[in-house]
């Protein structure tokens, strides 16, 4: 597999009270927010208590990026797994879209990463740092897809803002207009 195309690795193996507490972390994350999820609820959630989250994960900033990497992990092989098997760019990049926005059709409150970064912003220490990791393996695969810096610029520009789209006014057919705008650039 080409390099580019490694997904984010998730968080290590932890113990069954560490996968309890990411579980518990990840889901209320996810639904409630990151700021409005506090260690107490989280402990609570996975019937431990703060001094083994800390112990796991060091603290709630190490719990959240371990939740936005293994969301990363997640996505992006189900990315790949999509593409396998088909061969023309062209396609390739329209497939992008197609499943982008099929998991977004899933997802309830929207994209993981634009949430975390639009609650935390670039003051969120190793959780920022998965969220830019995420965005740039994703510009990093639409640049290998299209063949071209720009074009895989542009690409990932139409791809961001349908899954602001869909995750902020829940538009779903961003992914559609974001897939014709692709298409429409040709061989910039």
């Amino acid at each position: 597999m080409d390099p580019l195309r490694r997904p984010v690795m998730p968080a290590p193996e932890t113990t069954a009270v560490g996968r309890r507490i990411l579980d518990a972390g990840s889901r209320l994350f996810y639904e409630r927010g990151i700021t409005a999820t506090g260690v107490d609820l989280v402990c609570e959630e996975a019937e431990t208590t703060k001094r083994t989250l800390y112990q796991r994960f060091g603290s709630k900033d190490g719990l959240v990026a371990a939740y936005l990497a293994g969301q990363a992990h997640d996505w992006q092989t189900h990315l790949l797994e999509g593409l396998d098997g088909i061969t023309d760019p062209d396609d390739r990049v329209a497939e992008v879209f197609a499943i982008a926005r099929e998991r977004a059709s899933t997802q309830r409150r929207g994209c993981a990463f634009v949430n975390a970064w639009a609650e935390l912003g670039d003051h969120a220490g190793s959780a920022a740092d998965v969220v830019r990791e995420e965005k740039a393996w994703m510009r990093a695969l639409l640049t290998d897809l299209t063949g071209s810096e720009q074009r895989g610029a542009i690409v990932h520009q139409l791809y961001e803002g349908a899954q602001v789209c869909a995750t902020i006014e829940g538009d779903l057919s961003a992914f559609d207009r974001a897939a014709q705008g692709s298409a429409a650039l040709g061989s910039i």
